[in-house]
């Protein structure tokens, strides 16, 4: 993955709208943080294979960014995003990655079901 340039991945967003896609979004600020500290309130957001087609979608901010995806009846975004891939099998990655350089979020958008490993 390489750190985010907003006008290669606003053009990446442009080419995936109005597909018919399926979507990976997930976030979380370390589910297994609170075994060390019971007082860490842990919270995360998990959707695989969601069935979208946006109409357009946005990159904004200075880093790290958010990006929001503008379907029929609302919206859906991911916040916190600072680097970006497609990868082989055309997926289009996008991910936030916390100082120690572990994922706290990801929105993933693919023609193509992800696959469970």
């Amino acid at each position: 993955m390489k750190p985010i340039n907003a006008e290669d991945v606003q053009r990446l967003i442009e080419e995936y709208a109005e597909k018919d896609l399926y979507l990976h979004l997930e976030t979380t600020n370390g589910a297994y943080a609170s075994h060390f500290d019971q007082s860490f309130f842990s919270a995360s957001a998990y959707i695989r294979n969601a069935n979208v087609q946006y109409k357009q979608g946005k990159i904004r901010g200075d880093g790290p960014y958010r990006v929001g995806l503008e379907l029929p009846i609302g919206w859906i975004y991911g916040e916190g995003l600072t680097h970006y891939e497609v990868n082989e099998n055309g997926q289009f990655i996008l991910a936030g990655l916390n100082q120690d350089g572990k994922i706290a979020v990801t929105l993933e958008l693919s023609e193509q079901p992800f696959q469970y490993d």
